[in-house]
């Protein structure tokens, strides 16, 4: 009796220890795949920031409203949506410059296949549609909000209304 009683706890302790590896195993798979995904955002977020402020740099409406430097505001006050197997992102973050700051807000798209590899790449992204809400504050009269589109190529110039297309006008016949 002596050696079975020594024995039994012994095989509950190696099975106690194989479950909480097994524990310890799967806490760390998915507190490294949350870093991962979060990593991988932050990237998105600098891709399409960055695209952004270089548009925005370029644009007079936006010098003259709220004045250069634009300096893009921190990354936690940012919100961003991912879509389409992270193909598609919509972003909001806060500018500022030296007479005012507001919110650029985009839409934007990449091309190519999404890959571990893709992962470690920067990314090219598409600005397809980016508007700028600028406050530009002064005495009591002359505070402004001030909306800037800076989607100049949306819609694409080829494209047209459904109206217009000839199908679009035929209704289908009844037989």
């Amino acid at each position: 009796m002596l050696g079975r009683s020594v024995a039994k706890p012994v095989d509950e302790e190696k099975s106690r220890s194989f479950g909480s590896k097994a524990v310890s195993f799967l806490l760390i798979t998915v507190t490294g795949g949350v870093a991962l995904s979060a990593l991988d955002d932050l990237a998105i977020y600098q891709g399409c920031s960055s695209k952004a402020m270089e548009k925005a740099s370029k644009n007079q409406a936006i010098k003259d409203a709220i004045g250069e430097p634009i300096v893009k505001g921190p990354w936690y006050n940012a919100s961003l949506a991912v879509a389409h197997k992270r193909q598609s992102v919509s972003c909001t973050f806060p500018v500022s410059g030296p007479r005012g700051n507001g919110v650029f807000q985009l839409k934007a798209v990449r091309n190519g296949e999404d890959s571990w590899f893709s992962f470690f790449l920067p990314r090219d992204w598409e600005i397809l549609i980016m508007e700028a809400l600028l406050h530009v504050p002064g005495n009591e009269e002359k505070q402004q909000t001030i909306r800037i589109s800076l989607s100049e190529n949306y819609p694409p110039p080829d494209c047209k209304a459904c109206i217009s297309c000839p199908q679009a006008s035929q209704k289908p016949e009844n037989k």
